[in-house]
């Protein structure tokens, strides 16, 4: 009995083990065909918008991308939807800030939207975008309707109406590209320099030329002058021929300089021009985040002056004037002056009596009827 049970246990557990391991793989078989055969038997989109001043997009809308895109999803097997793609489609979209699609084990396909939080609109020359407070710009998506402030006017940003992406991002670019081209005028600088060198070389060579007189070969004092006066003759040819290709080198070098100034310029205006925006995205902050003047400021318009200095005019919602504010700075005492005329000014000489309200200049206020 004894060596009997020495082998048969070792059989016993073999068999155990075995059928464990055709249980494991059948369950898993079965779980893939039952895992293959399973469809998506609904979608749902879920906009996750922080704000509560409107929307950007609706799930109507996302569900008609989708359609449109010929992706499947109802009714399509769960191993054949492309979940990466449906992201792509949605993300493409600029004012879309984070965007994940996954399927739940009950067969429904989430669609799970986290668009941007516009600080303003772009109303202006030829834009109509919307912008976050760290200056991310997209086009306004049709149909919707967010209560942001709005800012109209001839003021153009420093970026194209069509851009969209981050503002400092199309900045950066902008200014490697004219670096790009400030060393790309450098470099065709060189050749120029190499030919005023050979110019200089062939002048140095023509003005070290000396003569002497040829007496073993009995050369007269006449023939010698004359080839004295030969050589003159050639050098100041050369001294003419010289100046006159030095001018042509300056020329040259003078065009390319300032070509290379003129982008150099192009640069500072870009840098200012950005410099604008971001105090106007700084303005509007300032102005939302103030209950009064968030209530009482109804349109921005913005325009850039001859100088190329930004400037705002106010339409407030209290009466039938505008506030000229000028340049975007000292914004903070700029509106305290403009609350104090609110209180001691207007109350007094009527709401109605102006046409402007000028607070540009420091320690008054101009109105004009």
């Amino acid at each position: 009995m004894k060596p009997t049970l020495k082998y048969l246990r070792p059989a016993l557990f073999g068999a155990l083990w075995a059928a464990v391991l055709v249980y494991v793989v059948w369950a898993g078989t079965s779980a893939r065909r039952e895992h293959t055969a399973r469809k998506v038997r609904s979608l749902e989109v879920e906009v996750v918008d922080s704000t509560s001043r409107g929307y950007l997009v609706t799930g109507a809308q996302v569900r008609r991308w989708i359609s449109q895109s010929g992706i499947g999803t109802v009714g399509t097997a769960v191993d054949a939807i492309d979940l990466q793609a449906i992201e792509r489609l949605i993300a493409r979209n600029g004012f879309v800030d984070q965007v994940a699609a996954y399927i739940a084990d009950s067969g429904v396909l989430h669609v799970r939207i986290s668009p941007r939080e516009p600080l303003l609109r772009l109303l202006t020359d030829g834009m109509n975008a919307y912008v976050t407070d760290e200056g991310y710009v997209f086009a306004a998506p049709r149909a919707s309707s967010l209560y942001v402030p709005v800012v109209t006017g001839s003021y153009r940003p420093p970026f194209p109406a069509d851009y969209v992406g981050n503002a400092r991002d199309y900045l950066e670019q902008s200014l490697r590209q004219i670096d790009d081209h400030i060393a790309e005028l450098e470099r065709s600088k060189y050749p120029v320099y190499r030919r005023e060198q050979a110019y200089r070389d062939e002048y140095q060579t023509i003005r070290r030329k000396r003569i002497k007189r040829r007496w073993w070969k009995g050369e007269s004092a006449a023939a010698f002058d004359k080839r004295v006066d030969e050589l003159l003759d050639e050098k100041a040819r050369a001294r003419r021929t010289w100046r006159y290709r030095t001018q042509v080198i300056r020329t040259e070098i003078q065009r390319i300089e300032t070509r290379q100034e003129n982008e150099r310029r192009k640069q500072k205006k870009l840098l200012k021009s950005y410099e604008d925006f971001m105090k106007l995205l700084t303005f509007v902050e300032t102005v939302e985040n103030d209950d009064f003047w968030r209530s009482e400021v109804v349109q921005i318009t913005a325009h850039t002056t001859p100088s190329g200095a930004l400037e705002v005019e106010l339409t407030p919602r209290s009466g039938r004037y505008t506030i000229l504010f000028g340049r975007l700075e000292e914004v903070d005492r700029k509106f305290d002056k403009l609350l104090r005329f609110y209180r001691n000014g207007l109350p007094v000489l009527g709401w109605g009596t102006y046409r402007t309200i000028d607070i540009r200049y420091d320690n008054q206020v101009v109105c004009k009827k």
